[in-house]
């Protein structure tokens, strides 16, 4: 994508739009924390609310289903009735949800607290990205604006867990949720002052009609993929409720088309850089969960460490995110943003190879080292690629296409626990039959043989011997299905690495 020489005129970021800036880094950090914050909290207030598992998986899931289902309507609505308005909406209700969470006193009002957190977390992500990309003109002070942004954006969805655990150590399990008020005060209090309103002066009416098609469409498929990956419901319900989904995302997409003003302007793809970097996106939100999934079991699971401990070790990948989107402003100023992504999506193939090889009775460190090169290696494509999708529509359509790549990750990530999920839970299975050893009744067998989970709580009963020789065999199988998962990931960062070498140029998506 080429960048009028006009842009070399555009005004400076002033200190108030820097002081923005930090306004808007709050509440995009709390929402990204606040998708994995309940990693930890979840067995204490299960007990204390008395939630049983279909209840337990909406109580971990209802924020998430609304974030995906409503970022794009309010990423369009944020468009029509101004940004700002939008956002400052969305941080009372945040706060009030969040308050309502932390003092649930049953199941079904934290169900529901949870809902309203997720319709309220939809605003922030599209409109702080908009507001970003209206209050920074320049284009280098909006590259370093927009790593700011992806750095908390992405780095609060892998820290979540850690911070969850360091609050339980010291308070009770709603604590986890009043974090949230502090920087809710702070946001409306200083957000008049700092941000500024932009609303279009022809802004279009919100189609009803697409807003429902939208959700109807996402959240089918994001429940199946989701209930898929954990195995909670059975694998005819998930798939039914994935082509439901993609059927109402065909009419989503017809509708779209024929519209004048649509909800979401597909037409965009039609720009083979911008179909470049979101399908990269999703790519890369894929490999982040599923290997984030496999990784935090493989710490917990073969190698016995607490949720707070494997959190710990887990916090390397977050902060490699922040690592790799933070110095990308830097890199890019002397090499072109293709060279960039191309360049850090082979870091991050060498990170995912790293996988391929790691051994069960190698500890934690050669995982995390995986990770953790992995990690680094993204963020060039989160900021420059997040970059590249808001500058591709007029400043009044910028929520719209904010809230295109929030959805791409998103999907991405649901996607990823899915399908490397299901790779490692396959690899395990296949290992483990026959592994299994003699005089082991058939029911514990087939338990075993189910997962690694399963396997140890069947070897708590066994004798020492076979104990021992049974968790062998299975932290083995485990291992495997986390070599495969590395392979898989391997090649998903080298062919976009390719890609981005190769076509993201001719398709004019490099930035003088």
């Amino acid at each position: 994508m080429s960048v009028s020489n006009t842009e070399e005129t555009e005004p400076k970021a002033t200190r108030r739009t820097w002081m923005g800036l930090a306004v808007l880094a709050l509440p995009t950090l709390l929402v990204a924390l606040d998708m994995n914050v309940l990693f930890l909290a979840l067995p204490r207030l299960t007990a204390e609310l008395g939630a049983d598992s279909v209840e337990q998986l909406w109580i971990t899931d209802a924020y998430g289903f609304m974030v995906a289902g409503l970022v794009i309507t309010m990423g369009t609505l944020g468009d029509r009735i101004g940004r700002r308005k939008l956002l400052l909406t969305g941080a009372v209700f945040f706060a009030i949800a969040s308050l309502a969470s932390a003092y649930a006193p049953n199941p079904t009002v934290l169900i529901a607290a949870r809902t309203v957190l997720g319709i309220a977390g939809a605003t922030v992500m599209p409109s702080t990205l908009a507001l970003i990309t209206n209050m920074f003109r320049d284009g280098q002070e909006r590259g370093k604006a927009i790593a700011v942004w992806a750095t908390c954006n992405f780095t609060g969805a892998a820290l979540g867990p850690v911070v969850g655990g360091i609050l339980l150590d010291h308070f009770w399990w709603g604590s986890v949720f009043l974090m949230a008020l502090p920087i809710m005060v702070v946001v409306l209090i200083a957000g008049p002052l700092v941000l500024p309103e932009f609303r279009p002066p022809q802004a279009g009416r919100l189609d009803l009609t697409s807003v429902l098609l939208s959700m109807l469409a996402i959240l089918p498929i994001v429940y199946g993929i989701k209930t898929l990956a954990t195995g909670n419901g059975t694998a005819t319900v998930s798939v039914v409720a994935i082509l439901v989904g993609l059927v109402f995302a065909i009419v989503f997409v017809r509708r779209q088309l024929r519209l004048e003003n649509p909800l979401l302007d597909l037409r965009l793809f039609t720009r083979r850089s911008f179909a470049l970097v979101v399908l990269a996106l999703s790519l890369a939100g894929i490999v982040m969960a599923g290997v984030g999934l496999l990784v935090t079991q493989f710490l917990q699971s073969v190698l016995g460490y607490s949720p707070l401990v494997s959190a710990l070790w887990f916090a390397p990948m977050g902060l490699a995110v922040a690592v790799g989107t933070m110095v990308t402003p830097a890199f890019t100023k002397s090499l072109k943003p293709s060279v960039a992504i191309a360049g850090g999506l082979a870091v991050s193939t060498l990170g995912a190879a790293v996988l391929i090889v790691v051994n069960s009775t190698w500890g934690p460190v050669p995982v995390v080292i995986g990770i953790a090169i992995l990690a680094v290696g993204t963020g060039p494509l989160f900021t420059i690629g997040t970059g590249l999708v808001v500058g591709s529509v007029p400043p009044e359509r910028a929520g719209s296409a904010a809230a295109m790549s929030e959805t791409a990750n998103f999907l991405g990530g649901a996607l990823g626990l899915a399908l490397l999920g299901t790779i490692g839970a396959a690899v395990y299975q296949h290992q483990m039959t026959g592994a299994v050893p003699e005089g082991v009744p058939a029911a514990a067998a087939e338990t075993a043989r189910e997962t690694v989970a399963g396997a140890s709580s069947v070897a708590a009963s066994l004798p020492a011997d076979q104990a021992g020789e049974l968790l062998r065999q299975a932290h083995g199988a485990f291992t495997a299905g986390l070599n495969a998962a590395g392979v898989l990931s391997t090649v998903i960062f080298g062919l976009f690495a390719v890609l981005a070498a190769v076509f993201f140029r001719r398709a004019g998506g490099e930035q003088s």
